[in-house]
């Protein structure tokens, strides 16, 4: 169970959520094997609407660079071949489920597998970072980064350097033989006090059956 794979994915869209009519308008994901990105998907997308000023700003996608980008559909088509049954993660997940989820619907698709959200794990795994936003973990764990924030697959690939920094760290941290995929899901939901006592328990479990 230690060697599983995840995609890493991150949305750009044209606001907060897909219920209000909001659209994606670029998708970026890594594919991570044995702690290793191993691949990589990006695309821009043509959303058929206009993407606001404040968000061609926040994001740096103009409605120009859109404007010839393939329809989402073609994309998520694309993406749903790339994410098969991979695990999914992503910082802040119940953004990032929501517009998969509502994107893949669309055109007739729907997602099997879970999220983890590395947000909500890390403030288990490093409750001494002083926030837990991307850009803040990064700096925090001096993560790689080429320093653009806001586009899909740049904060895709600093969330999967985060995620398998954690999973190290887990591992270094608690004499962990594995972190199984399941592990880092049970971290988001536990409270940061039971955090260290539930991977204690795991590890004298893991030991037992080494």
């Amino acid at each position: 169970m230690g060697n599983y794979s995840v995609v890493v994915l991150d949305f750009e869209t044209t606001g907060l959520s897909p219920n209000y009519g909001d659209r994606a308008i670029e998708i970026g994901a890594v594919l991570i094997e044995n702690n290793v990105i191993v691949d990589r998907f990006q695309s821009l997308m043509n959303p058929s609407v206009r993407i606001s000023r404040f968000i061609e700003e926040y994001t740096g996608i103009t409605n120009q660079m859109v404007s010839n980008a393939p329809s989402i559909a073609e994309v998520m088509d694309k993406f749903a071949s790339f994410m098969a049954q991979h695990h999914l993660v992503a910082h802040n997940a119940s953004f990032d489920s929501r517009f998969l989820d509502a994107e893949l619907q669309r055109i007739n698709q729907q997602r099997r597998q879970q999220f983890a959200c590395s947000m909500l794990i890390s403030r288990r795994v490093y409750p001494g970072s002083p926030g837990h936003s991307l850009e803040t973990l990064v700096r925090y764990k001096k993560l790689k980064t080429d320093g653009v924030h806001h586009r899909a697959l740049a904060d895709a690939e600093m969330t999967g350097h985060l995620w398998t920094r954690m999973v190290d760290d887990l591992k270094a941290d608690y004499r962990l033989r594995q972190v199984p995929f399941e592990l880092m899901q049970q971290l988001s939901k536990v409270s940061k006090v039971a955090a260290p006592s539930l991977l204690q328990r795991i590890a004298t479990t893991q030991a037992g059956s080494a």
